[in-house]
């Protein structure tokens, strides 16, 4: 049945123990009803699609945590980031306490290149967390 010329309702056969899990989760996340999930579900999905095809351009945000006391690591880490300035959107710098800072950069290209600047970058002595996030558009 359509809703309007944008939106199809449809129904879903689930287990009811796999149902009221997935009701938990809801909640927990604060979604407003099942059928926000679902549609997040279905982005998450149809991302991981996209950055499987080596052809598509997709987007990234890569965080790192590091000890900037470490030496010659931020040094390291902005000549890194210089060697691939094209894909390299934006980086923001943040003092998370005396010791460590963290960077967050937004990252654009072929999923290769971006998989292989984030494993570069968290493979960098001195730092000590590091974490890719994909998106597509």
């Amino acid at each position: 049945m359509t809703m309007s010329d944008n939106t199809t309702r449809f129904g879903v056969s689930v287990p009811k123990e796999l149902l009221q899990k997935f009701d938990e989760k809801i909640e927990t996340k604060m979604y407003s009803n099942r059928s926000e999930a679902i549609r997040d579900l279905i982005r998450d999905f149809l991302v991981e699609e996209k950055w499987e095809n080596p052809e598509e351009e997709v987007y990234g945000s890569l965080t790192l945590v590091f000890d900037h006391e470490k030496r010659g690591i931020s040094d390291e880490l902005t000549e890194l980031q210089h060697q691939d300035h094209a894909h390299i959107v934006s980086t923001m710098h943040i003092h998370l306490d005396k010791h460590n800072c963290m960077e967050t950069m937004a990252i654009k290209g072929k999923p290769h290149h971006i998989k292989r600047i984030a494993d570069k970058l968290i493979s960098t002595k001195g730092v000590k967390h590091g974490k890719l996030m994909m998106t597509s558009v």
